[in-house]
């Protein structure tokens, strides 16, 4: 069997914008909204990726800080490259293990990140040490096993359909924790208490189909891993058989929906 990490290749900034970062950067005000968080304050933003919540955090959050930090050079190149801002520094860093001092951060938030974390518990539990009393955490995943990545659903379904072996890569099997009763479950083996949970749902509409085929071939992500592993036969197959089940629309576009499950913890 082929272990499913191999395809998990998210060092190239560019590739992973045009695969998940543009959906993501449409998910990250509305969890900011959502979060309803204070002015003035000073944020933690664990696995800031290419900056998506990091970025909205600066431009509606009015911070009086912002420490983000993320395992892949990458990444961190990209986002220091994108975001200037003096309120904000970014770096190099284990959401298992973060070098930041206890109780100093009034807001603690992660996107997009828990379910890429080897041992969760300890993530979160990393999160309320270094929470300040009466701060906030919060965190959203992407709703796999609900199907809510409707656009990568129908990436493997078509691949499934080629090749079954397939099915032990897909994020739904690979994830099945992020649902509100998993998240709830996880939030409080970390200490976190009772927490808050809701979806966040965006619109994901390519223009046409090769501007939804395209992220695929490039080798950031799950499904782009499994994608450019292909032999070109069977690539090919695969292209031509995702082109044959997407829907849609008169004028050419693709269009899909995401949602994203949001929680929220508050201390007192």
């Amino acid at each position: 069997m082929v272990e499913a990490s191999r395809h998990d290749a998210w060092q190239v900034g560019e590739s992973y914008d045009a695969y998940m970062g543009r959906w993501s950067r449409k998910v990250a005000p509305r969890f900011l909204d959502w979060l309803a968080a204070p002015e003035d304050r000073d944020w933690l933003d664990i696995g800031c990726g290419t900056g998506a919540l990091s970025a909205a955090i600066l431009a509606q959050c009015k911070p009086a800080s912002l420490l983000a930090i993320d395992p892949s050079d990458g990444f961190v190149d990209a986002v220091r490259a994108s975001i200037t801002d003096k309120r904000a520094r970014f770096r190099v860093g284990d959401a298992q293990a973060v070098e930041v001092e206890t109780d100093s951060r009034d807001i603690v938030v992660s996107a997009l990140v828990l379910n890429f974390v080897s041992d969760r518990r300890k993530a979160l539990a990393e999160m309320k040490r270094i929470v300040r009393p009466n701060g906030t955490i919060g965190f959203y995943v992407w709703d796999y096993p609900g199907g809510g990545v409707e656009f990568v659903r129908a990436f493997w379904r078509a691949a499934v359909s080629l090749d079954p072996a397939a099915q032990d890569l897909t994020e739904d099997k690979r994830f099945p924790f992020c649902t509100p009763e998993g998240l709830a479950e996880l939030a409080a083996d970390a200490g976190l208490g009772l927490v808050s949970c809701a979806p966040i749902e965006v619109s994901t509409v390519f223009n046409d189909f090769d501007d939804y085929w395209q992220p695929f071939t490039l080798g950031a992500g799950p499904a782009p891993g499994y994608c450019v592993k292909l032999e070109p036969v069977a690539r090919e197959k695969l292209r031509q058989k995702l082109q044959e089940s997407v829907p849609l629309r008169a004028d050419g576009a693709i269009p899909f929906k995401a949602r994203a499950w949001a929680v929220k913890a508050a201390f007192d």
